[in-house]
Formats: structure tokens, C-alpha cells, sequence
């Protein structure tokens, strides 16, 4: 049999006793994918104060290991190494623990932050004039703001409006997309994506839903600039839009 070195976890929050068996097979699972090489990779068990859980690692898988471990601690090793640290940092966070992982000669080879990391930034949210597009698929409500769903493919956008407004938008029910206008209120969040959490209609205009050979059949009638006779009609238009697209 191969000689095997000790690569040792520790979870400062717990200990063997406190550890849910749960919790246990969620770091195990991660640490699994940090590590790699799955058959050379054993679990050995548990050691006594702050939960350690070790690891068996076969000799001859142990400078790959140690590879993997060495791109996790700088952050720019294979996508797998990188999403394995960055659960096992969330559930240390969420479990108001830091962790550290040794490796074969006992020297700490990764520090996970954990509960130590920097806190991720709050940004308020900001009101921008601006415009949505879909299909109005609901429009009501009994108090004096009525409440719009526009419905653009996979996504919804729930709008408010006035009573005035409602009446006018009524008629376009489940009709085809309209572009409404005006104020919404979002939030970025600290990972970049942005939330509509309000948008206010003022103004609104229903959309041409044509088909493309409809509106190709449109452009070839309008006469002049060789539209009728255009094979292509939607490369004469990119063209037109950016003339070095054109250009060998």
C-alpha cells in the first residue's frame, strides 16, 4: 500500500461533539473538491478540540494536491479550485468560523477567512428616468396607485401608475408590447447585479410587432436606396449602421 500523508482541516467554531453530522458532510463534500483527486483522497477522521478534520492523501497524488491547494491561497487557480474555496469561505462565514487547512509537513497551506472577511459593501438605491418593454399581462388595484406587470420573455417588471393612466393602458392587455416610460427606483448589489424595486409609468407607447419579413416587405415598398432590391436586407442595415463593418 502507498504511504499516505495528513492533510488536517480545522473549523475553530466547533468541536467533534458540536459539529452536525449535516454541516460535517458539507465541508467534507467541498474540501473533496478542493483537493481533488478523488482516489487518492481519503477521509481519516476527526481530531479532538476546534473540529480538525484530516485527510488522507496518497503519496503519489500529493504534489498535484499541493498545486491545487497553492492556487487556492493565490486565488487564481482552475475554476473548480476556486468555487471549492469559495464555498467552504461561505459556510465558515455563516457558521461564524474561520478555517485553516495544513498540509502534508503541518505548515498552514490555505487560510479561509470566514467569519473574518471583509464585509461585502451596501449600495442605496437611486431613482433614474428610464423606459421597460414587454407585454401588459395584469393592470389593477383598489387604491389610487394601480399596479402594472409587464411580461419581456423571461422577465416581469411590476410597474405602478395612476388611475388615468390605467385606463389608457387598459385597452393594450394581453395585447402586443408596449415601451412604457418613467421613473424607477434600483439597487445594485454587491456583486453587480441591479434589482428594479419600483418604476412609476408616465407615459407609455405601443411597440410595432411585425414579424422580420413583414418589416422587410415594409422597407422594400418605401422605394429609393435599393431597399426593393436588396437580398440582404438586415446586412445592408448593419451596414449602414457601422460602415467599417463593411470594409475588407
Amino acid at each position: 500500500m502507498d504511504a499516505q500523508r495528513l492533510y488536517r482541516f480545522r473549523i475553530d467554531a466547533f468541536t467533534p461533539a458540536t459539529l452536525p453530522m449535516a454541516r460535517l458532510a458539507e465541508y467534507m463534500a467541498d474540501l473533496a473538491a478542493l483537493l481533488g483527486e478523488p482516489e487518492h483522497v481519503h477521509f481519516h477522521g476527526i481530531e479532538d478540540g476546534s473540529a480538525v478534520l484530516v485527510q488522507a492523501i496518497d503519496e503519489p497524488a500529493v504534489r498535484k494536491v499541493d498545486a491545487r491547494l497553492k492556487a487556492a491561497r493565490d486565488g487564481d487557480g482552475p475554476a473548480d479550485v476556486l468555487r471549492a474555496f469559495a464555498s467552504l469561505d461561505r459556510r465558515l462565514a455563516q457558521d461564524n468560523a474561520v478555517g485553516t487547512l495544513s498540509d502534508g509537513d503541518g505548515a498552514e497551506a490555505v487560510r479561509f477567512p470566514g467569519r473574518d472577511r471583509p464585509r461585502s459593501l451596501a449600495y442605496a438605491s437611486f431613482r433614474q428616468q428610464g423606459c421597460l418593454e414587454g407585454v401588459l399581462v395584469r393592470i389593477g388595484g383598489r387604491d389610487r396607485s394601480v399596479h402594472a406587470l409587464l411580461q419581456d420573455g423571461e422577465q416581469t417588471w411590476r410597474c405602478e401608475t395612476t388611475r388615468e393612466m390605467a385606463r389608457d393602458l387598459r385597452g393594450h392587455l394581453f395585447e402586443g408590447p408596449i415601451r412604457v416610460y418613467g421613473q424607477g427606483r434600483w439597487r445594485r448589489s454587491p456583486q453587480g447585479n441591479w434589482t428594479l424595486e419600483r418604476f412609476t409609468i408616465s407615459s407609455f407607447e405601443a411597440l410595432d410587432d411585425a414579424a422580420w419579413p413583414e418589416t422587410v416587405a415594409r422597407l422594400r415598398a418605401i422605394g429609393g436606396k435599393g431597399w426593393h432590391a436588396a437580398h440582404d436586407p438586415l446586412a445592408e442595415l448593419v451596414g449602414l449602421r457601422d460602415p467599417e463593418d463593411g470594409a475588407g
